[in-house]
């Protein structure tokens, strides 16, 4: 009877689980979609407490009551600027805890085969599945708990590089020890021998050497990885964690685990692959790590930069028919949501057209942008995505930039070396006048020059965005 109710309740937790993904995908069901994850969530633990092979309340009780307390203070005290950050940890956490539970799965293993006949009888739970097992069940339980080890152990440590790159904690370039893919490769040859070690003597020693080896891919693969494809990295971690959660699944014979795993690890992989479409980089790259880099000497960027004041920008305004709005990261760390959502209702109510243009991976989180706007009451039918928009730029007066530097920078079309090459982009430099605004004359996050900035028809409107936006607000009636 318990088995029974477990497992409905897994049944129904899995498809709210399917609900959230399928929600997440729109604007306007995201935040019913939330609900159905936390309901779901809520469900599955439960059912987990009360269900077969039950014990230490106490423990229980203690660890969800201190995890739930220091989510609920990071959830609370996270700025939207450091979200990706914080999912960067909670993709550490989750690796960690596949690792966690496939050595436990191993010594739990290692105990039962002590056992003789007799107290095999008396046991319950995990163990007694593992009494109930065959040599060839215990050898495809020894390959399910190996693979999420070694693939938690991957999403560990890259998600603690990745949240150093995104924190600038670690440097945000690509970084390779010397000898690059070959060390990588070498460390998944000795993973793939201590699998076959561990699987002919089952002994703790091939299990560590394959858990290092990971480690060192995790760290490895992210530091090869440039700034500037942060968005790509954090959704192939997000799928990284969702394998690890499935193949510990399999090892502790939880169907939920293996759905959300699953859906977690395809919905991730398929997210990035779609990303990495629109920055026209290789799928396979990115599983492997490394792209990122020059392949020469950077083009040569002629002219110089020119100023321009809030009088300017809002007499160009002013006089515009058609505007497009192209937010950034920097928009997210100045948090102007606020005020380019209230510049948009005053052009609009001017009679002007007004529009934002969203890349696929503006920011540094699939969907960074969309979010902050939305948080600002922008409406959703003005928000476009970049194939729906990039044709218009020729046919419209200004463009504003607002704290973005990859995805508006002509050097992906003009420069075979550059290490946007060939990324689609945002090519609001055809607009009649384009305005950047920006902090200063620096490179930003990625460390990419950006010729935009140097252009005959763009103008810099220097300053913290909040701040100059203010300024802008208050000629602008």
């Amino acid at each position: 009877m318990e088995l029974g109710f477990t497992t409905a309740v897994y049944v129904v937790a899995a498809v709210l689980t399917i609900l959230a993904l399928g929600g997440l995908s729109g604007q306007e069901s995201a935040k019913r979609a939330v609900w159905y994850g936390i309901v779901g969530m809520g469900l599955a633990v439960a059912a987990t407490l009360i269900g077969p092979g039950a014990g230490l309340w106490w423990l229980s009780i203690i660890l969800i009551a201190g995890g739930g307390t220091i989510g609920y203070k990071l959830a609370n005290g996270v700025e939207m600027t450091q979200m990706p950050e914080l999912v960067a940890g909670m993709h550490a956490l989750v690796g960690l805890a596949a690792v966690f539970v496939g050595f436990n799965a191993h010594f739990e293993l290692g105990n039962v085969m002590a056992m003789d006949d007799s107290a095999k009888k008396a046991l319950e739970g995990f163990a007694a599945l593992l009494a109930k097992k065959s040599q060839a069940e215990i050898n495809i339980l020894r390959v399910e708990a190996s693979l999420g080890i070694w693939i938690g152990a991957v999403t560990f440590t890259g998600s603690v590089i990745a949240y150093g790159k995104l924190s600038g904690k670690v440097t945000s370039a690509a970084t390779k020890l010397p000898g690059g893919h070959a060390l990588n490769a070498t460390a998944a040859a000795i993973s793939v021998a201590c699998l076959i070690w561990y699987l002919s003597s089952g002994g703790l020693l091939p299990l560590l050497i394959l858990t290092v080896m990971a480690l060192f891919i995790g760290y490895h693969l992210i530091m090869g990885i440039g700034g500037a494809d942060m968005p790509v990295v954090v959704s192939m971690l997000n799928s990284y964690s969702g394998w690890a959660a499935a193949a510990i699944g399999f090892s502790l014979g939880n169907d939920l685990l293996i759905v959300v795993g699953a859906l977690v690890g395809s919905s991730g992989a398929i997210l990035s692959y779609i990303m990495c479409k629109a920055m026209n980089r290789s799928f396979i790259s990115v599983i492997l790590g490394g792209f990122g880099g020059t392949t020469g000497p950077a083009m040569e960027v002629e002219g110089e930069q020119v100023a321009i004041d809030a009088d300017g920008v809002a007499t160009a305004l002013e006089e515009a028919d058609s505007v497009i709005i192209i937010p950034g990261y920097g928009m997210a760390v100045a948090q102007a949501q606020q005020n380019v959502a209230e510049l948009t209702r005053r052009l609009r109510a001017k009679g002007k057209t007004v529009r934002f243009a969203i890349h696929p991976v503006a920011g540094r989180l699939p969907g960074h942008m969309n979010v902050l706007l939305a948080e600002a009451k922008v409406p959703y039918d003005i928000v476009m995505e970049m194939d729906e928009i990039n044709e218009d730029f020729p046919d419209t007066d200004v463009a504003i930039v607002i704290g973005s530097n990859d995805i508006v920078n002509p050097a992906a079309q003009e420069d075979p070396n550059s290490p946007i090459a060939g990324m689609p982009v945002l090519e609001c430099w055809k607009a009649k006048q384009v305005f950047v605004s920006k902090r200063g004359q620096g490179t930003g996050y990625s460390g990419i020059e950006n010729p935009l900035f140097f252009k005959e028809n763009t103008r810099m409107f220097y300053g913290d965005a909040k701040a100059s936006l203010d300024t802008l607000l208050t000629k602008i009636s």
